[in-house]
């Protein structure tokens, strides 16, 4: 389960949410849990729950409504993405912290996600290949879909590669 960063386009007095899909492409059942460095500025809905074998889940991030424009629009804040291999017979509301600890046993997989402010006003980003998205408030998950889509043939060729390698030798 992996993402590139959360975008929110900010603007003022108004609440702001991001939509992120886990995905699972094991076998196995997945628990997770999302934290932020800032609790009382994000409402994240579910925080934790389960993604079944070969299928997705949907998390929302809310961003509260800002007051004032942060300075040069930049932003410290992060979550972390938790997630576990738990047994098929764990359901959703079983999901605690306590499975995420080095102590439970279980191999937990962490990813940080850096929270990015976007302006109303269409911006570009470039990609190495030289192709460009063009963003807004209103795009911000086609620019995640496509890093995540570059980032999954990526993770796919390493392994086949690896795969490779072990079978040469």
């Amino acid at each position: 389960i992996f993402f590139p960063s959360l975008n929110h386009a900010v603007e003022l007095n108004k609440q702001i949410s991001c939509k992120l899909q886990l995905t699972n492409k094991t076998d196995k059942q997945v628990a997770f849990k999302v934290k932020t460095t800032s609790p009382k500025k994000y409402c994240v809905r579910p925080n934790n729950g389960i993604v079944a074998p070969r299928s997705t889940a949907d998390v929302v991030v809310t961003m509260q409504a800002q007051r004032e424009a942060p300075p040069d629009m930049q932003c410290k804040d992060k979550s972390l993405v938790q997630s576990a291999i738990v047994a098929k017979e764990i359901v959703p509301k079983e999901v605690t912290g306590d499975m995420f600890t080095k102590e439970s046993g279980n191999v937990v997989d962490e990813v940080k996600l850096k929270v990015v402010y976007l302006t109303p006003s269409t911006q570009s980003e470039g990609f190495e290949d030289g192709s460009a998205v063009s963003l807004n408030y209103q795009e911000p998950f086609a620019l995640i879909s496509k890093l995540m889509e570059e980032k999954n043939s990526a993770v796919e060729l390493n392994n086949k590669l690896r795969q490779e390698l072990v079978s040469v030798f």
